[in-house]
């Protein structure tokens, strides 16, 4: 497929968004992939409307320097698609060519997240997932990329290093082998449950007191054999 061409309708590509959410909870992506269960909680909320406020599609331009914002993007290798929040494309002679510029740049992406500044490495694979979509379509290469933090209005640098990039490739395989084995990976219990959205569905207590259950009925099976 060349650069800037359609994606391949005929093939299933795992949305973007996803790794950001398998790396906060592999189940709760499992849910929203095999079963689209989801439900709006406050922060959920909150980050869509904060992210309504500043997104459109649209590019600005100022120069030689552009900011594409809801800019669609795919990778055939990574089998994933969606869109880069904004992109900040600079020139450069050593740079990219793109179809929204006629000189080469050198691109940036930014990903946009509700809240405070924090260190949250799904934000940063979901950022570099994109980086490697981008140097696929258009030959780029990326070293860097930020987290802009809508609500501190603040950014974070993120070094896009081999490290997360193999993340990156693994998340994706996880998440698609979730798909094609339409399975949900069992329920385990932390402090980030109760600010999940769809906690109501997963019920990782009660999923996790049931499977303790079925361990003792088990071993007291096995016990009244040697008996």
């Amino acid at each position: 497929m060349k650069a800037g061409s359609a994606v391949n309708d005929d093939r299933e590509y795992l949305p973007l968004p996803l790794l950001s959410q398998a790396g906060y909870c592999l189940r709760r992506a499992a849910l929203l992939l095999n079963e689209r269960i989801w439900e709006e909680s406050a922060d959920t909320a909150k980050g869509r409307a904060e992210h309504e406020r500043v997104h459109t599609q649209r590019i600005e331009r100022r120069g030689k320097q552009l900011k594409l914002y809801e800019y669609p993007v795919f990778s055939e290798k990574l089998g994933l698609n969606g869109k880069c929040d904004c992109i900040e494309a600079e020139a450069s002679e050593t740079g990219c060519k793109i179809p929204s510029a006629d000189f080469a740049v050198e691109l940036y992406p930014v990903e946009y997240k509700h809240g405070l500044v924090r260190q949250e490495e799904e934000y940063e694979i979901q950022l570099c997932a994109q980086a490697m979509c981008l140097e696929e379509m258009y030959g780029a290469k990326i070293r860097e990329g930020a987290i802009f933090y809508i609500t501190s209005h603040k950014r974070q640098a993120v070094t896009l290093t081999p490290e997360l990039r193999s993340k990156v490739q693994e998340t994706a395989d996880i998440l698609r082998k979730i798909r094609d084995n339409a399975k949900i990976p069992p329920a385990k219990y932390s402090p980030k449950c109760k600010r999940c959205s769809i906690r109501e569905y997963c019920l990782p207590k009660t999923k996790q007191s049931a499977q303790n259950y079925c361990k003792q009925l088990e071993q007291d099976a096995r016990e009244e054999v040697k008996l």
